[in-house]
């Protein structure tokens, strides 16, 4: 009894020292949890306490205080992962920010880029240029040229009946004294063969050489073409009313354009075959199969100009009319004025809407429009292009 009695009224450090080995396992085992909660998984392991520990009030504190703890843990965790599942649907907006900042360094990076070769670029264009600087010249000759006499053509249909003669003679004499001035100066490449489709006397054919006998020829019939317009032009009214001549200008263009269709052929056929040296099997066997394929591809284009050239010659030779003619009536009905010229009717034509025009102001309205100028009626299932004398600026280079 007293030694029980003494073990129970021992001082504090007595039974602490009693007591160390359970806080100690109860502490080493608190280590083991709180490291294993705290990896992401919560382990709640129910072993059993001694005796001596069950008894202690220490370890009962020590087991709230494992309780509260794994608690804690457990909340923490399941706050944390329900604050993941929150997150988630930014994941996408913050995913494309990302991609939007990688793109837009790139982009900094390329402008970077340019920015320090600029100089070097430019020394590389400066030397191209004085490399093919008469290439580049005639060309800027040829097209301004081109721009200026297509201009005045159309300025003088558009005059009609108050087109200056002289201008026009100026204008033929201009163009033919270019083509000829042309062909003089680089006489020695025969360049004129090209126009009957034949080759121009160079040895080897490269691919800026291709470029400048094609770039040339076709400038050359657009110039010749024009020529025939300013003749047309030149002559009477009386002889060839201004309505034939819309007629014939639409079928130069469309005779134009379909032999620039076709020039360049031969020459490209013979860039094409002539890929590498004969004595190299590939290479030529290559060569052929891509003028081959050249020809297929300018034989689909032939049958679209032909339909289109169909239907040209077919409008050349119907001619059809807007209208017919209109009673003096029915001009009086109208006030005796056109609404286009606001003067008095020049061969009145009465549309199928029942407006009358004169004959020229409709038929320069129709080369532009299908319908009727005042109730937007459609008369013509097609515009007339090219009536007004105007020529194509597209390049046939291939």
């Amino acid at each position: 009894m007293q030694a029980n009695y003494n073990q129970l009224h021992s001082p504090l450090g007595a039974a602490g020292g009693e007591d160390a080995p359970a806080s100690q396992c109860i502490h080493t085992r608190l280590t083991g949890e709180g490291s294993c909660l705290h990896s992401g998984d919560v382990h709640i392991q129910m072993n059993s306490i001694p005796k001596e520990c069950a008894g202690n009030p220490s370890s009962r504190n020590a087991r709230s205080g494992t309780h509260s703890c794994t608690h804690g843990c457990v909340h923490g965790r399941f706050r944390s992962h329900s604050h993941s599942e929150a997150r988630q649907p930014e994941d996408p907006a913050m995913e494309s920010g990302e991609q939007g900042s990688s793109s837009f360094s790139e982009f900094r990076y390329l402008f970077k880029w340019l920015q320090k070769s600029l100089p070097y670029i430019l020394i590389l264009g400066i030397k191209l240029v004085m490399q093919h600087i008469t290439g580049i010249s005639l060309g800027i000759g040829l097209l301004t040229t081109f721009m200026y006499a297509n201009k005045s053509i159309v300025n003088q249909v558009f005059l009609r009946e108050r087109s200056s003669k002289i201008q026009c003679a100026w204008l033929l004499v201009f163009l033919a004294g270019s083509s000829v001035l042309l062909y003089y100066t680089f006489h020695s490449q025969s360049l004129y063969y090209s126009l009957i489709f034949l080759n121009p006397t160079l040895d080897n054919l490269s691919f800026w050489e291709v470029l400048w006998i094609v770039g040339i020829t076709d400038f050359i019939l657009k110039f010749l073409f024009m020529g025939f317009k300013c003749l047309i032009l030149l002559v009477p009214s009386f002889i060839m009313p201004f309505k034939s001549k819309g007629y014939w200008y639409m079928l130069l263009e469309e005779l134009c354009q379909y032999y620039r269709t076709f020039v360049p052929i031969p020459v490209w056929f013979r860039y094409l075959v002539s890929y590498g040296e004969f004595d190299n099997v590939t290479r030529w066997s290559l060569g052929i199969l891509l003028a081959l394929f050249y020809l297929i591809l300018k034989l689909l284009d032939f049958f679209g100009h032909m339909r289109t050239f169909r239907q040209v010659l077919r409008i050349f030779f119907t001619r059809p009319s807007y209208g017919v003619a209109a009673s003096k009536r029915q001009c009086s009905d109208a006030d005796d004025i056109c609404s286009i010229c606001q003067a008095e009717f020049q061969k009145p034509i009465l549309l199928i809407c029942q407006h009358i025009f004169c004959e020229e102001c409709i038929t320069l309205w129709f080369n532009r429009e299908k319908t009727c100028p005042l109730c937007r009626t459609v008369i013509s299932d097609h515009i007339n292009k090219w009536k007004d004398g105007a020529t194509s600026s597209h390049l046939q280079i291939y």
